[in-house]
């Protein structure tokens, strides 16, 4: 398969229809994946194919190319809508991302004062005191929970190491609403066994969990690029919007994008 990867620490910015003119920050390495996760769908591909490249950039590297570039795009007048944390991974596995983050937010209010700083996290890292402080200060802090049933997250996302649904779903609590959920639907067989993220064995407990976290936004999503796993199927925007209806009703907010 053709995997997408960054391979500069700051890359963009890049046009996106829902977060506008992105400026990206991968704090990952730049030639290989290093994630918490090692989900079916993902872009960057398997974490072992990018296993010959395992070197975190250092902060003060993040720092400098962040300041230059910044101060670049100032200059030229070049509009930054949103800085992402995305990359090659999970950006919150960084040692140094709490600092980070508050380094960022310097940078926007020095040069982007309008911009929003997101970060598409995995929510692996959340029961880190200092790593979910550091999410509560950004913009968008969007955090992933792809079904209500943990045999199927084991399935699609291969959470490396120890993974707690009910953890995630306990220190999420303490976001008090204010974050972004995100969740992706598919289908397809998956080591020999067919996995539906649109069944209701995974959406009705998916369902409870979003209403009693109430993030002020779900957004839900499906296949769009190529995947690493074969035999994986988009979902059709009615499904989701079928399955979006009743979270609408309670009067959560849900984007959909297929």
């Amino acid at each position: 398969m053709s995997t997408i990867l960054f391979h500069s620490i700051v890359f963009g910015p890049i046009k996106s229809r829902r977060l506008g003119n992105s400026l990206g920050v991968n704090l990952l390495p730049q030639n290989g994946k290093i994630c918490s996760f090692d989900c079916v769908y993902c872009e960057c591909g398997w974490n072992k194919d990018g296993a010959a490249d395992h070197v975190l950039p250092p902060k003060e590297a993040v720092f400098e190319q962040m300041s230059t570039k910044f101060a670049l795009l100032h200059a030229e007048g070049t509009p930054v809508d949103t800085i992402t944390f995305s990359g090659n991974g999970e950006p919150t596995i960084h040692p140094d991302f709490p600092e980070i983050i508050d380094f960022t937010l310097k940078m926007r209010d020095k040069y982007f004062p309008n911009a929003a700083v997101s970060v598409l996290s995995n929510a692996t890292m959340i029961g880190k005191k200092e790593v979910r402080e550091a999410l509560m200060k950004v913009t968008n802090p969007i955090l992933k929970i792809d079904s209500g049933l943990e045999e199927y997250i084991r399935i699609v996302n291969k959470p490396v190491g120890h993974y707690s649904l009910q953890e995630t779903v306990d220190n999420l609590k303490k976001f008090n609403g204010n974050f972004i959920l995100q969740t992706m639907f598919l289908r397809g067989n998956i080591d020999g066994r067919r996995i539906d993220l649109t069944s209701p064995d995974s959406v009705e407990p998916w369902r409870k969990i979003v209403l009693d976290l109430r993030p002020r936004e779900v957004m839900m999503y499906t296949l769009d690029r190529e995947t690493p796993a074969k035999e994986l199927e988009k979902v059709t925007v009615e499904e989701m919007e079928t399955i979006a209806a009743p979270l609408r009703e309670a009067g959560i907010t849900v984007q959909i994008r297929g």
